[in-house]
């Protein structure tokens, strides 16, 4: 009777949560995955049965593969940029390896706060050809005829992007860590400094290690977020000029509420959710072997 009632209470606590999960995320993704291989008239409320063919044209569709290229580019510059840069701001404020740290910490957390589409907005404004930045160029260089060309590079323009996205995002990472190496016992480090050890080695071999956990949650925060970006860069350059800029979260945009193409849209999303599922099987598969080498 008392395990029956244990599992009622159980129940009571989660099925609310449960529910509101299916409800909103759960029913979300199934109905999209269905209506993927359909060709959905908007008009007449209508779905006609057309297996792979929305996953044939997307994956046919080279403005696709370039999307998805600049996706992986945000990617790389969240996982082997922010994080790496958050972890190493938070290790400086924490061990005190830097003055007037409480001002220093706001001003990295600072960008964070700020509304998406303002910051987008702004960088916008800066790095356009009669912006901020050009002008700096043009007085370092004392060439009044320079023009900031980049972003009319199709390899090149996702540059700006990244800095961007280091200056607007570290800060959250860096909270977070900050967070979790409070936790850690003090003693611990001074009793490795007691034994002679550097402050490299100490790095290396008690944080590091004990954050293993929270680097892979913030990765695969980071890789989440980055296949979920769509405000920054819409509100920076709709991913233009032509398709330079394009993230699919853009190219999904484009096709399911510009053209009104939600089957193809829906393709689009369903690859963005299995892409995720990937990269976080492949965190979980790394953290779980640097954990058990002890590295």
């Amino acid at each position: 009777m008392e395990k029956y009632k244990k599992t009622l209470i159980y129940l009571v606590f989660v099925l609310p949560a449960l529910a509101v999960y299916l409800l909103i995320i759960a029913v979300p993704i199934i109905s999209s995955i269905g209506l993927s291989f359909t060709d959905y008239n908007i008009y007449k409320n209508t779905a006609i049965w057309t297996g792979f063919v929305n996953y044939i044209k997307i994956l046919t569709d080279p403005v696709f593969w370039f999307s998805m290229r600049n996706n992986l580019i945000v990617i790389l510059v969240s996982v082997f940029g922010q994080i790496p840069l958050g972890f190493g701001l938070a290790y400086l404020i924490y061990r005190k390896l830097v003055k007037r740290s409480g001002f220093f910490q706001a001003m990295v957390f600072l960008p964070t706060v700020i509304s998406t589409i303002i910051i987008g907005i702004l960088w916008s404004k800066m790095i356009s050809p009669i912006g901020v930045i050009p002008g700096i160029i043009q007085n370092i260089t004392n060439n009044p005829n320079y023009s900031f060309t980049i972003m009319n590079s199709k390899q090149l323009a996702m540059i700006p992007i990244g800095f961007v996205l280091l200056w607007m995002y570290t800060g959250t990472y860096l909270i977070i860590f900050m967070a979790n190496l409070q936790n850690i016992d003090p003693n611990i480090i001074e009793a490795a400094q007691i034994d002679g050890a550097t402050e490299g080695q100490i790095f290396r071999r008690i944080i590091v290690p004990q954050l293993y956990g929270v680097i892979a949650l913030t990765a695969i925060l980071a890789i989440s977020g980055s296949l979920r970006s769509f405000d920054l860069l819409f509100a920076m350059t709709g991913g233009g000029p032509a398709y330079y800029t394009n993230l699919l979260s853009i190219y999904m945009y484009k096709y399911a509420f510009v053209n009104y193409d939600y089957g193809v849209g829906s393709a689009v999303s369903t690859v963005m959710v299995i892409l995720s599922i990937i990269l976080v099987i492949i965190v979980r598969f790394v953290q779980r072997k640097l954990a058990a080498s002890g590295a």
